[in-house]
């Protein structure tokens, strides 16, 4: 989509310095904790007074052989929507987004998305084929793919319909809602390239279909190019094993391209000289326009970010002060180099702190230290990758594209941070 608008490059404000923003947050409270943070006079009993849980032991290490979120963190968890959708089976529910911080996403909280249903297949019963166009049809079981030179690559998958309902306005009250249909994990597995070349691509050979072992098999078309690129047959995430929702025992990477196209149980890879025109690149994941044609093969998810806290699910409860404003950002052409930030719905910007150096196809943390005076906010936030793309408007991409799409919204997204510190998602013109 190199023909999408790009937002102006405005000069972005000084940002406020490390010593300022302590000085500021000092002046405006009195402490550095600021006003709404108010200490207790005398002595604090949770700390003076020995507490219940300091009273006793505390569980054995065999509590729980596989380590679960303590009871406080419960509400942190992914969550449907049901009036999206008829049924479940063929659903989709969120990452938890606003509640997680750094830039992993535990598998336990890692969005879904499912067209026939989460389905149980042992690595005992697995068995990945390639055939088609190639010198050498080959079955693969799991042990076989175990022997492959293996890498660890950190990516993010996006669905192409992520921030979808936000087209004809603001819809869903929520950053997990908006822009949860996201996850961003440490995906260990065999480069694709090298079990290709372990068929033998015949020259004539251009696309490969790929399959799912579920019962819709999920069919996509994917240019040879990219197949023998960066794609990677996966069967550990973030360390362990797949989970049962992501495709275990093994799923497809394709990186910085849409979600769709990452098959889970990904069962055969066939070779062929022209795209297959599968159900799932014709009258789904195309890109209606205003005057009622498509785009399709708009594989690419272009650069995108949001401000999770504050939000709507992460309001402001502590008053006037220092506040860090968080949020994520990535680019399927390639890494995050700048996130800039607004308080005052884009009049003026900010450049925010990334966390680590983008890396392609990875999604980025950003932290701006602010000083609220406890006024309201319009918060926003703009991604710039390595292309030099620019994050654009919903304007802009409605000038270009109209209102009939539901998916590749990437557009910049509002939140009104009113002055009791609650936050609601709007739009503004």
């Amino acid at each position: 989509m190199t023909d999408e608008p790009e937002t102006t490059k405005a000069a972005p404000q000084i940002a406020t310095t490390r010593r300022g923003f302590l000085g500021a947050g000092v002046a405006a409270g009195g402490a550095l904790l600021g006003a709404g943070a108010a200490r207790a006079a005398g002595p604090d009993p949770l700390i003076t007074e020995v507490q219940p849980w300091a009273q006793g032991l505390g569980d054995g290490v065999d509590a729980s052989p596989y380590g679960l979120p303590i009871r406080f963190e419960g509400d942190v968890v992914r969550r449907n929507v049901e009036w999206l959708t008829a049924d479940t089976i063929s659903s989709i529910n969120f990452t938890p987004i606003h509640a997680l911080d750094g830039t992993i996403t535990p598998q336990g909280c890692a969005f879904e998305r499912h067209h026939s249903g989460a389905i149980e297949l042992a690595k005992e019963d697995y068995r990945l084929m390639i055939n088609g166009l190639v010198d050498t049809p080959l079955i693969f079981t799991y042990a076989d793919l175990e022997r492959f030179p293996r890498e660890t690559r950190t990516y993010f998958l996006e669905c192409a319909a992520n921030t979808g309902m936000e087209w004809a306005g603001s819809q869903l009250n929520g950053a997990q809602f908006t822009h949860g249909m996201i996850h961003n994990m440490d995906y260990t597995g065999v480069p694709l390239r090298l079990l290709l070349e372990e068929a033998g691509v015949k020259p004539e050979g251009k696309w490969v279909l790929v399959e799912g072992a579920d019962a819709s098999s999920n069919g996509r078309s994917i240019p040879l190019e990219k197949a023998m690129d960066d794609c990677l047959v996966a069967f550990k995430a973030n360390g362990e094993a797949l989970r049962k929702e992501h495709g275990y025992p093994v799923r497809l990477c394709v990186p910085g391209w849409e979600g769709n196209m990452w098959i889970k149980w990904l069962r055969r890879i066939e070779v062929g000289d022209q795209p297959w025109e599968q159900r799932e690149e014709t009258s789904k994941y195309t890109d209606t326009l205003a005057d009622g044609t498509s785009r399709k093969f708009t594989w690419v998810m272009d650069a995108k970010s949001i401000v999770t806290s504050p939000s709507p699910q992460m309001p402001i409860k502590h008053g006037p002060g220092p506040l860090v404003i968080t949020g994520l950002a990535w680019s399927g052409r390639g890494a995050i180099t700048r996130v800039d930030v607004t308080v005052d719905g884009g009049k003026t910007w900010m450049p925010a702190r990334l966390a680590a150096p983008g890396q392609d196809m990875a999604v980025s943390r950003f932290y701006l230290d602010h000083v609220w005076d406890g006024s309201e906010m319009l918060v926003q936030s703009r991604a710039i990758d390595s292309t030099g793309y620019v994050q654009p408007t919903k304007t802009e991409l409605r000038d270009f594209r109209g209102l009939n799409s539901i998916y590749h919204n990437n557009c910049i997204q509002t939140w009104w941070v009113k002055a009791n510190g609650e936050a609601e998602n709007v739009e503004v013109s």
